[in-house]
């Protein structure tokens, strides 16, 4: 028989510490084994997507009485020439008193258009979706810095967000449906990276309440979609003329010769299809699985590579016919190689050129010409292609040209001289001209960790025998990251881009929220467990673990398993354990939950444990003096970890959420 252990405030150093029991299991432990539940279904009248992206944001909704048919948001005010905006960029503003003033091009341009003395009591947010990706210690107080340098807590920049999609989203729904919609008809969907840790889920939630799309009251009408699996489900329905099969054009035109002209005629033509379908922002997609789909046969592996913004996210997927369900089958994995990265690599040149104390002080006085230079980098860098032979134009704005020429003392033409960086010219215009080989030094590093990356995960034995890989995301698009994976994996697999690359997953997380049920088996990303005492065995439990309570030894910090890392877990999944308070008349259980990314863990003080979360079990008075019995439950199938408790004895349901915002 062992016991829990009750929760102590973590010390500073988070080392969890020895206490007395709050709860003891009345049976030991089993393994975790399924526990299938019911799914209760409900009648949302509408699905609502949005994709909160790093780069870029939109929504998509989709009607539940017509599922095949898919209406992405109405196009937006702005733009950038050259750009295609079926999406917003992640922008946001806000007035000097914290107000919300604009999201996306709105934002963008009003920012540029303030005075720049003004504007440094404006907070204007850009990419702001990565901090939640690196922050190790995410709480609801966690802040994010606008460029002019004010701090503001991310959560409300993450719900000023949310609710701008919101009214946008329910007042286009209004004018397309007669029947009047009430708040809770409505189902929405947020995309999170798999590779997110559950804090950030909880986080984005939390954004989610705080912005009004749904109340804490009915969590079930908030999905958090993975991108790289709402991708998948999206591919799962795709017909052959809106994929683009870059195996077959390259090997028809020969890899080595003439792969780089083969990309850029390919995507020409794939756009022209694509903008020739634009007037219609109506999306109708195959009532079962797709005909890419009926090349698959039942146990086929494919791969899905997300490469956003700000992430890069792979899941492995296996087709179940004929259900055309999904089954992963390996742990999603990733990591912060997205398109941002060649932005940084910009910076870094222009700080190796410039000097980087001018470029932080040209950001910190001249914040809209900052956004100006960078949005013409973006263009610029849509357009980079491997067989390109002439240079990239990037025209520097007027007052960079002022602002350095009155901080150096001489000209940006001399400071391209001096910096003997011979791959980036001046032009008499005043524009950078960056050749073929700087934009290919731009673009190597976040490439090679892409392509590294899908490597390593084809090399794992539950990955062998991948036939597809579909390349989704933003980036790409790019021709310079498509020509990378071919060259290097393109005689592994075939590697599949649906035409609306942008879009698959918005379409995707649609699909998901009217069946989330299409994923039926998920890996568990990482190990969970709880601590608690387990009888002291002499020679099998190190001494410094014993603890002698009432006169009977125990071994203390024993981390008892509910699931382990990489573990398959079906949809509906639990894992129950039956524990029963330690002392009469206790009131409330609070039990600190622990992971690890191994699975080699014994003990809670393990280097790789740290505390994730806590679960709190408030419990009514108890009628008799019997033992208490209470049940409790976790359910690991969903992309969030749900957790109910019943209190047998009067047979109510104990309140029981996991927090991991909590420090």
């Amino acid at each position: 028989m062992s016991k829990l252990q009750s929760p102590v405030p973590p010390s500073p150093s988070c080392s969890p510490s020895r206490n007395d029991c709050g709860i003891a299991p009345l049976t030991p432990s089993p393994s975790p084994g399924p526990a299938l539940r019911p799914r209760a279904a409900r009648p949302f009248s509408v699905v609502v997507a949005i994709d909160f992206g790093t780069t870029s944001s939109g929504y998509a909704f989709s009607f539940t009485q017509d599922p095949e048919a898919i209406h992405m948001m109405r196009r937006w005010e702005g733009g950038d020439p050259g750009v295609a905006n079926q999406k917003s960029p992640t922008c946001l503003l806000l007035t000097p008193d914290l107000r919300f003033h604009s999201f996306g091009f709105a934002a963008r341009d009003s920012y540029h258009d303030l005075d720049p003395e003004e504007a440094q009591n404006w907070l204007y947010f850009d990419k702001f979706k990565m901090k939640i990706h690196s922050t190790s210690d995410l709480t609801m107080e966690t802040e994010l810095e606008a460029v002019s340098g004010q701090k503001v807590r991310a959560i409300e920049v993450f719900a000023h967000a949310l609710r701008f999609f919101r009214q946008h989203a329910l007042k286009e729904i209004k004018d397309q449906s007669s029947s009047v919609l009430e708040g809770t008809a409505v189902r929405w969907v947020i995309t999170v990276p798999a590779v997110w840790r559950q804090p950030a889920k909880q986080f984005m939630r939390e954004a989610a309440y705080l912005a009004g799309l749904v109340s804490p009251e009915n969590p079930e009408q908030l999905l958090i979609a993975l991108e790289p699996e709402a991708a998948s489900i999206y591919c799962r329905k795709l017909r052959l003329h809106q994929v683009i099969d870059l195996s077959s054009r390259l090997i028809a035109n020969g890899i080595e010769g003439d792969a780089s002209h083969s990309f850029d005629s390919s995507f020409r033509q794939a756009r022209e299809q694509l903008r020739k379908a634009r007037h219609s922002r109506t999306f109708l997609v195959e009532s079962g699985t797709g005909e890419l789909w009926s090349e698959m046969q039942a146990g086929d592996r494919y791969i899905v590579a997300d490469c956003g913004g700000g992430t890069v996210d792979l899941t492995v997927h296996q087709i179940e016919q004929p259900q055309g369900t999904l089954k992963e089958l390996y742990k999603a994995s990733g990591g912060p190689y997205g398109a941002v990265g060649v932005d940084m690599a910009f910076e870094a040149m222009l700080c190796q050129i410039f000097g980087a104390d001018f470029i932080e002080s040209f950001k910190a006085k001249r914040p809209a010409a900052w956004v100006d230079l960078t949005i013409a980098f973006e263009a610029r860098k849509r357009t980079a292609s491997p067989g390109r032979a002439t240079a990239l134009n990037i025209t520097l704005p007027f007052s960079f040209i002022d602002f350095y020429k009155r901080h150096r003392g001489h000209s940006v033409e001399t400071a391209l001289r001096k910096s003997n960086m011979n791959i980036v010219k001046w032009s008499s215009q005043g524009m950078l001209r960056l050749t073929p080989e700087a934009m290919k030094e731009l673009f190597q590093p976040t490439i090679n960790n892409i392509v590294r990356h899908i490597e390593d995960m084809m090399k794992k034995p539950e990955v062998q025998g991948v036939r597809f890989l579909f390349l989704v995301g933003g980036f790409a698009e790019s021709p310079m990251l498509q020509q990378a994976v071919q060259a290097v994996l393109g005689r592994s697999c075939r590697i599949i881009i649906p035409q609306d690359v942008g879009l698959t997953i918005l379409k995707g997380a649609v699909l998901f929220g009217l069946d989330p049920t299409v994923v039926r088996v998920r890996r568990c990303p990482v190990t969970y467990g709880v601590g608690v005492l387990n009888r002291f065995v002499p020679g099998r439990h190190p001494r410094d673990k014993l603890l002698v309570k009432d006169g009977r030894e125990w071994c203390t910090d024993v981390l008892d398993r509910f699931v382990s890392v990489d573990q398959s877990v079906a949809l509906g999944e639990v894992v129950r354990r039956s524990y029963t308070p330690a002392r009469s008349g206790q009131r409330k259980i609070i039990i600190n939950i622990y992971c690890s990314t191994t699975d080699d863990v014994v003990y809670i003080t393990d280097p790789s444990v740290r505390k994730c979360g806590a679960i709190t079990l408030d419990l009514p008075e108890a009628s008799g003096p019997e033992r208490r019995e209470i049940r409790a439950t976790m359910q690991f199938g969903d992309t969030e970890i749900k957790v109910t408790a019943i209190d047998v004895a009067t047979n109510c349901s104990v309140r029981a959420n996991i927090d991991f915002l909590s420090n």
